[in-house]
């Protein structure tokens, strides 16, 4: 990297729809450059000419006042629209022009250059399912219940605080899958056996540890100084939580340098449940 590069840049995410679309493609960029923080910026629901000369002069404005170009990330599918963003004072990297144009003639087909075409529900069907994912995720968090494991995808099972429910949510939220998480507890690992409602669902059963030092931090932050969150308790519960995985033939990994989409993207493999179809 030269010398002369800044280590601070403005991002600025410009969509039609919500900006989730532009902020993930952007940030899988943004990911390969080190050293450079960047001041991410969302401008959603540009849907109009009138919103697109607002979202210019904005543009203009952070050029301005920073000294330098923002970059700006687009997934803006107007034409007339994206012309008025375009003639702002940034960096332009325009998402559809990249992905869409090039697809349109491999496929020998025209996209519908709707606006908010990613975020819509107009897939009923899967947006209910999804809705209902959400549902029955949030009734079986923590083992609140027992009642219709037959239903779900998936059952994480790990000790207290090593990631099951963000990492549940997350499955339900972005694929509709049914996921249910079990705390293992030292009651559990004492009679050394899973929870009793988990044996006859083992083949849905997924694993999550995490380093007792990564624990120990976190569930300080919830029960300072209790022994709950004392190391060496967290290593007993870790050392024993694992022996029982291994024991009982569960697939599991370490949460404690992995992101909750990593972790996703591997129990989705790992079960075999795929991705939805768009």
């Amino acid at each position: 990297m030269s010398e002369n590069v800044s280590q601070e840049r403005t991002v600025v995410f410009v969509s039609d729809g919500t900006g989730i679309t532009a902020e993930t493609l952007g940030h899988s960029v943004l990911s390969q450059f080190e050293g450079i923080r960047f001041k991410q910026i969302r401008i959603p629901f540009i849907d109009s000419e009138v919103k697109a000369i607002s979202a210019r002069q904005r543009i203009n404005d952070i050029a301005q006042y920073d000294g330098q170009k923002p970059i700006v990330f687009s997934t803006l599918v107007n034409s007339v629209i994206n012309d008025v963003v375009k003639q702002a004072n940034g960096v332009f990297m325009d998402l559809f022009l990249t992905f869409v144009e090039p697809l349109e003639k491999e496929l020998s087909a025209k996209s519908t250059h709707r606006i908010g075409r990613s975020h819509t529900i107009a897939d009923n069907e899967q947006y209910n399912n999804r809705i209902e994912a959400i549902n029955y995720t949030l009734a079986h968090d923590d083992g609140q219940t027992h009642k219709d494991l037959q239903a779900a995808d998936v059952i994480l099972v790990g000790v207290s605080r090593s990631g099951k429910t963000p990492t549940s949510l997350y499955l339900a939220m972005q694929y509709g899958i049914k996921a249910a998480n079990y705390p293992l507890i030292p009651e559990d690992f004492e009679r050394g056996e899973l929870p009793t409602a988990l044996p006859p669902f083992k083949d849905k059963i997924f694993g999550l540890s995490i380093s007792p030092e990564r624990l120990s931090v976190i569930r300080n932050e919830r029960r300072p100084g209790s022994k709950y969150a004392s190391l060496e308790n967290c290593r007993q519960e870790i050392k024993a939580a694992e022996f029982m995985m291994r024991r009982e033939g569960i697939s599991w990994l370490s949460s404690t340098s992995k992101s909750i989409e990593e972790i996703s993207t591997t129990i989705l493999q790992q079960l075999n449940l795929g991705s939805p179809i768009y």
